[in-house]
């Protein structure tokens, strides 16, 4: 059967993949070498130095291009580094326009590395896709989008993005990390560029850091070839191996998510010491009607901010939980808790990160796929 005809649950299995032609294994082996043997000097078979190119990164970057029905997938060591190839696509002078509440690891890279090398960057609230257009110049060359954006767990409309950006002739990347391909697949709404952490979903068990781009066009995906082999930041083939074994259990995982998500925000959204729950699948949420139309669930991020507004009673709450890991990073087995304002967007100025809503008092949930009476209660004990 034409692969392309394959549904999503199928593609996350076999999408991109063949059993191994040397011995036939079913798994990708894990090809642990810097070096491979030349024939005779500049000649070989595909593979000559492990920054290039891998057998274990290529399976998965073939894994990643399937599942996001793009033609072309590259896999980086981090999910910074591959929006770090990206902005090396652009040149001093040149203007782009990224989501106001955007990851802050992005904003830190974009203001304190980018900036200095000539490039300018504008912060619009997306939301409404109008405010993007009047941010437009001749020098603009990127619309850079996150949604569901982190924290705020915000939609923004792909599709009316994307006919913006082709009317002025712009590239269009999307930060996919949050939805992951299971919820949401940009490059079918119109996007030219979808980055993943694949440290987060797609890996799904907390124990590998990766970063992934997938596009569909030939000359942008043999630019980003030539950044990914010129500048070095590859992934190992270990790291690539963790990343295509959690590719294939996505679709069960993401269910799990999505069903523990949804009673978690609701029973929030009930809980007298609750204040505000940031989720896109209460019919009041801002553009829940854009989410229902992009994405097939509405995942497993949700942040809340405790009654009372305050940044001790965030942190009380925080300390007192015991299945949920305080930590970094989201989107693993386990269910993580994360305080925006001092892990993730720590970088971002007080006065910036107030103003998109990361006050202090925020507290961000990933909510993992144990048994959800549990998480439950454990958010009840320390709600208490």
């Amino acid at each position: 059967m034409e692969e392309n005809k394959l549904k999503f649950n199928t593609k996350v299995i076999h999408g991109g993949q063949a059993p191994d032609k040397a011995y036939g294994a079913v798994m990708t082996p894990i090809y642990q070498t810097s070096t491979y043997a030349q024939s005779s000097p500049g000649e070989h078979s595909r593979y000559a130095y492990s920054r290039s190119a891998n057998p274990t990164r290529t399976a998965l970057e073939k894994s990643l291009a399937s599942i996001e029905n793009g033609m072309f997938g590259l896999a980086f060591a981090s999910g910074l580094a591959a929006i770090d190839a990206v902005l090396k696509l652009f040149n001093p002078g040149d203007e782009i326009i990224a989501t106001e509440d955007l990851y802050g690891g992005s904003y830190r890279l974009f203001k304190r590395i980018f900036e200095n090398y000539g490039l300018v960057f504008h912060f619009v609230n997306m939301q409404n896709v109008k405010h993007i257009e009047t941010q437009i110049t001749p020098k603009t060359k990127l619309i850079w989008v996150e949604t569901p954006t982190n924290p705020m767990m915000n939609i923004i409309d792909l599709e009316a993005v994307s006919i913006l950006s082709k009317k002025h002739q712009l590239l269009f990347a999307v930060d996919n990390t949050f939805a992951s391909p299971y919820l949401q697949q940009p490059l079918d709404l119109g996007a030219d560029l979808v980055m993943h952490s694949a440290t987060k979903y797609l890996g799904g068990h907390s124990d590998v850091v990766l970063g992934a781009l997938i596009v569909n066009e030939k000359t942008l995906a043999d630019k980003l070839y030539f950044i990914q082999n010129a500048s070095g930041a590859v992934c190992g083939p270990m790291d690539s191996f963790l990343v295509l074994r959690g590719i294939k259990t996505l679709h069960v995982r993401m269910q799990r998510h999505c069903e523990n998500g949804a009673t978690i925000a609701h029973y929030l959204a009930k809980h007298p010491k609750v204040e505000k729950v940031y989720w896109p699948g209460f019919v009041d949420h801002p553009n829940h009607d854009i989410a229902k139309k992009q994405m097939k669930g509405f995942g497993g991020m949700i942040s809340f901010i405790p009654k009372g507004s305050r940044y001790t009673d965030a942190k009380k709450i925080i300390e007192n939980l015991n299945v949920f890991t305080l930590a970094e990073s989201l989107g693993g087995v386990e269910s993580l808790v994360g305080h925006p304002a001092s892990m993730t967007h720590g970088s971002i100025p007080k006065e910036d990160r107030e103003k998109v809503g990361v006050v202090d008092a925020l507290i961000r949930l990933s909510v993992g796929i144990e048994d959800v009476s549990d998480l439950i209660a454990d958010l009840e004990q320390a709600l208490a």
